[in-house]
């Protein structure tokens, strides 16, 4: 049990919404960033909300010093929050294409960039990008959101290196698709043919994943950073 504090991004539904249960439950205090106010009764004792638009990247240094100020030096920093808009590249408009790239990797860079320096400052810290299979599979439709979180992983394993001497771990979690409000664009149809792909004929579950993204914030991962850890129910096995 610990009462470090962890920024989660996106947690008005789905992953983030579940990674924040699992964190106030393994007794984390967590502040949680989404467009949608969300409750603390609907996450757990612990959890503080920050009503915020990750989309404009100009707000997320004052963002940053908000939370810092009314909660603490984070310990740890989770960066869930994305946008999966579906769509065949030629047929994509400009403003679709950068809202998918600032949401999905500019506003991380950016929340990392902030949130780290205290991490720094102690000498401890972990940082955890949320990532996708997509990544390294791609997808029909998807090939924004695809390289937005391939550049995602790649600013990962970099960021590792510049910042573990400082005691500050950084790491990926790939989940499969999972049966969450982002992957409802993809439609029933597309869905039961991604699942049937999968060893377990299933979708890996949101709280499977928060699972994941618990294990690398515990001391036991303390050696683990620079890598990418899979939950997909074995699909792209």
């Amino acid at each position: 049990m610990s009462d470090d504090l962890v920024v989660v991004s996106g947690t008005s539904s789905g992953l983030g919404a579940a990674t924040a249960r699992r964190l106030t439950a393994d007794g984390f205090r967590v502040v949680g960033i989404a467009r949608r106010e969300v409750h603390p009764d609907a996450i757990g004792s612990g959890y503080a909300h920050v009503r915020a638009d990750l989309s404009d990247l100009d707000s997320i240094p004052a963002l940053a010093r908000h939370i810092i100020a009314e909660h603490g030096k984070p310990y740890g920093l989770v960066n869930n929050a994305a946008v999966g808009t579906d769509g065949l590249l030629p047929t994509m408009h400009n403003s679709e294409i950068r809202s998918v790239l600032d949401l999905d990797l500019l506003s991380p860079i950016l929340l990392t960039k902030y949130l780290s320096r205290p991490m720094l400052s102690r000498g401890r810290g972990r940082i955890v990008n949320v990532s996708s299979i997509v990544a390294r599979t791609g997808f029909r439709g998807l090939s924004v959101y695809g390289a937005a979180k391939a550049g995602l992983e790649g600013f990962s394993r970099s960021l590792a290196r510049e910042l573990g001497r400082r005691g500050v771990t950084v790491n990926v979690v790939a989940p499969g698709f999972l049966d969450t409000e982002m992957t409802d664009v993809l439609g029933g149809a597309n869905l039961e043919r991604i699942k049937s792909r999968s060893p377990m004929s299933r979708f890996a579950t949101p709280e499977e994943v928060a699972g994941a993204v618990a294990y690398l914030l515990t001391p036991e991962a303390a050696g683990v950073t620079g890598t990418v850890l899979t939950v997909d129910a074995g699909s792209t096995a």
